[in-house]
């Protein structure tokens, strides 16, 4: 199938999994992650009404951006070193990808001099992979305060990645797990926190179900990632 089919098929299965949830499919983000794909897929992408981007990794998103229709709105999503903040505040719309304090601090500095408030989400490493970035749910809570005292960032949510299973189900304790840490996470400070963004390709229909307001896909809409020459 080309573009236009894998999307209408993908929002389908959005609008299915909303109303098994008993949720408002237009509540949920799709963002269309475009990670080694070309500014014309995103182009192409971006004609078929989608809005947000994601895109993992600065160098390429700072390459390919300028490429790309002016109206989309871009997330990062992947690993973000701190010598690339000043580039990711000046190329994204949102952070998805906090995973340690002194990154968050890093982000509020550079906003602050770019006169700019930046929304962020926490990850959260929920199962404790050795191979993946993301705050361990204990040291998020302690951290949170501090975070939430940074003038120039937002704490919108939190954002997971979970563990790679071919049966969507399996993963659905994850994301269950991430709801009930954003819940707490409320308590602490007193306000809302309006974002869950967990769900890729192979799962976003669990994730929904499981109260994901923000869905990452990237192969269900462009297909496979070219690979590399």
């Amino acid at each position: 199938m080309g573009l236009a089919e894998n999307l209408q098929d993908i929002q389908e299965r959005i609008r299915n999994s909303a109303a098994r949830a008993g949720r408002d499919p237009g509540t949920i983000t799709l963002i269309a992650v475009s990670k080694t794909h070309p500014p014309d897929a995103v182009a192409e992408a971006a004609r078929l009404g989608l809005t947000v981007f994601g895109e993992s990794k600065v160098q390429e998103a700072k390459a390919k951006i300028p490429l790309c229709p002016g109206r989309i709105r871009w997330h990062m999503l992947g690993h973000l070193q701190s010598n690339k903040c000043r580039d990711a505040i000046t190329l994204f719309e949102m952070v998805q990808s906090v995973d340690i304090l002194e990154l968050a601090e890093e982000l509020n500095k550079k906003a602050d001099q770019a006169s700019r408030t930046l929304p962020i989400l926490l990850e959260v490493n929920i199962v404790g992979e050795a191979s993946k970035f993301g705050y361990k749910p204990e040291k998020l809570l302690a951290d949170l305060n501090a975070i939430n005292n940074l003038r120039r960032l937002e704490i919108h949510g939190l954002m997971t990645i979970p563990p790679w299973t071919p049966v969507p189900e399996k993963v659905r304790p994850v994301f269950a797990k991430l709801r009930a840490l954003k819940e707490e996470c409320e308590q602490l400070l007193g306000a809302p926190l309006p974002h869950l963004s967990m769900g890729m390709s192979g799962d976003f229909e669990v994730a929904i179900e499981e109260g994901s307001t923000m869905v990452r896909i990237g192969t269900a809409l462009f297909g496979e990632r070219p690979k590399a020459v």
